[in-house]
């Protein structure tokens, strides 16, 4: 009778057990009585919040050490003429208690860069002494195409359906979707995000991590559902993004952002324009060292 009831209490317990997970982040630990954790490195782990999005600063962590682990994780045009998308992808960050990223990053070397509150690189990679004051990323612009549809969208009801599943699925208030703009033939929908440049409270980040994740590689969420637009009754899916971020302060990117292919260009350009010199040198000093000569001539026949 005694092994029964021990038996019965086990199933109970992982009965219960598996009642607890956490809707916003399928890596969590989750432990009775239902405390979820997230695991950041070999010595840290992290308290989650399940009913909120999970800092982007904590996920890049905790990605980095899945990716140490080997536990699975990763396998139309600019808002503004400061905008920037983010080409580096993946670091191991350095995070404030609160998961904001800290201005100054240096993924555990010496080459130091500044980002900005997204956690995006912002300037040139320098040394340690790097000094970088915090930039806030008020603006983030989300391009993405949408798989063929068998009915014609309607921009306005695009726009509803857009409000709805950022509202729904990353808790994004309505009043951030400044606009959505929409092109049937390239089906691309480009949906501008903004807040206040003086807000610090919205971190628009959690959107925009979760979002590319949803469409890019696998869902966040613990049900892993995919991320859709319901519009008129129909289910409209993705198949890309591109996101880009404007900050309250211009990024500091200098030549040597430039790539190798643009370098080469230059460098090409610069010998051409230097070469053209030389050469309009010496057909001057020539047409110079004739003229000399002929003076001289002339000057023999004279006397």
């Amino acid at each position: 009778m005694k092994v029964l009831v021990a038996l019965f209490v086990v199933a109970l317990v992982d009965v219960v057990t598996s009642q607890c997970a956490c809707k916003t982040m399928k890596w969590a630990n989750c432990e009775e009585p239902c405390s979820c954790s997230l695991t950041l490195t070999e010595s840290s782990k992290q308290t989650l919040d399940c009913s909120k999005l999970v800092p982007k600063c904590f996920l890049m962590k905790a990605e980095m050490y899945r990716a140490r682990h080997n536990l699975g994780t990763r396998k139309t045009g600019k808002p503004d003429e400061n905008a920037f998308v983010d080409n580096d992808g993946i670091y191991d960050p350095e995070c404030e208690s609160d998961g904001k990223f800290k201005a100054v990053q240096c993924n555990n070397t010496e080459v130091c860069w500044c980002v900005n509150s997204a956690g995006v690189r912002r300037s040139d990679k320098k040394d340690k002494n790097i000094k970088c004051e915090p930039a806030e990323t008020y603006w983030v612009r989300a391009e993405m195409m949408h798989k063929s549809v068998d009915v014609p969208i309607d921009v306005a009801n695009l726009r509803t359906g857009i409000e709805n599943a950022l509202q729904q699925r990353y808790f994004l208030d309505k009043k951030f979707v400044s606009e959505v703009q929409y092109d049937k033939d390239a089906r691309l929908i480009v949906v501008d995000v903004k807040k206040d440049e003086t807000d610090r409270t919205t971190d628009l980040s959690l959107m925009t991590y979760y979002l590319e994740k949803d469409i890019k590689v696998k869902p966040l969420f613990s049900d892993e559902k995919p991320f859709v637009l319901s519009i008129q009754g129909k289910n409209v899916t993705m198949e890309n993004v591109l996101i880009y971020y404007v900050d309250d302060k211009a990024p500091t990117f200098t030549m040597q952002k430039l790539t190798g292919g643009i370098i080469a260009v230059i460098v090409v350009v610069s010998l051409i324009v230097i070469g053209g010199f030389l050469v309009l040198f010496f057909l001057a000093r020539r047409q110079k060292a004739h003229y000399s000569k002929a003076q001289a001539r002339e000057m023999e026949t004279i006397s």
